[in-house]
């Protein structure tokens, strides 16, 4: 063999052994561009490990089928908005937080509908993971909220229930704005109307 043969050859032996961790990793990326083209139903481990360039086995040994990888994607999910929200709600007055939260979200749901839709199917199953996950993403404008009520800045309530509140309208304006209803100059607008709306609803009745 020789010795450009041999070399290509190492290449390619190199693109088919990735380490361990690099590997699920690689699958979840790639598997998250598919949903994002395809939807659920384009996904296959088959196809995944054709894309990725490994043996048909390989994403077995991460997923053990595809409902496993449909979990994964949930959880990796949750925990890039969760990331998002950490950082959002770093710094400023609860209002500022409020809104940095408000326009995290919007800005995720907008970028990823297909993968914000499958965090929300009840089709996942009553994973540990997913509701592990999902509880941790929620943590911080649950405390935000909780915080907030303590100093008087919002009104009595259950926080989860605000939040969700919050959540759904969020999730309403992303369908809304992803649809094409309404022109994209108009979303800066209708974003501001909208958290000005939450604000006068959260704040105490004098």
């Amino acid at each position: 063999m020789s010795i450009a043969k041999r070399k290509a050859r190492e290449v390619v032996e190199r693109a088919r052994s990735y380490h361990h961790g690099d590997l699920r990793a690689e699958l979840l990326r790639r598997a998250e561009e598919t949903l994002g083209k395809a939807g659920v139903d384009g996904l296959s481990l088959r196809q995944l490990a054709r894309d990725t360039g490994v043996s048909h086995a390989a994403p077995s040994r991460h997923f053990r089928d595809k409902q496993a990888l449909l979990d994964a994607l949930t959880v990796a999910g949750f925990e890039r908005l969760g990331a998002g929200f950490e950082k959002a709600a770093a710094t400023g007055t609860f209002l500022e937080r409020l809104r940095a939260l408000a326009e995290t979200y919007l800005r995720f749901a907008i970028d990823n509908p297909a993968l914000l839709a499958l965090m929300f199917a009840r089709k996942n199953g009553p994973s540990a993971a997913i509701g592990e996950a999902a509880a941790r993403a929620f943590t911080v404008p649950l405390e935000m909220v909780a915080e907030a009520q303590a100093q008087g800045e919002v009104v009595p309530g259950e926080p989860r229930g605000i939040c969700l509140s919050a959540v759904a309208a969020l999730h309403g304006l992303a369908a809304i704005l992803g649809s094409g209803l309404v022109d994209a100059t108009e979303a800066d607008t209708l974003f501001d109307e909208m958290v000005g709306h939450m604000m006068d609803g959260l704040r105490p009745r004098r």
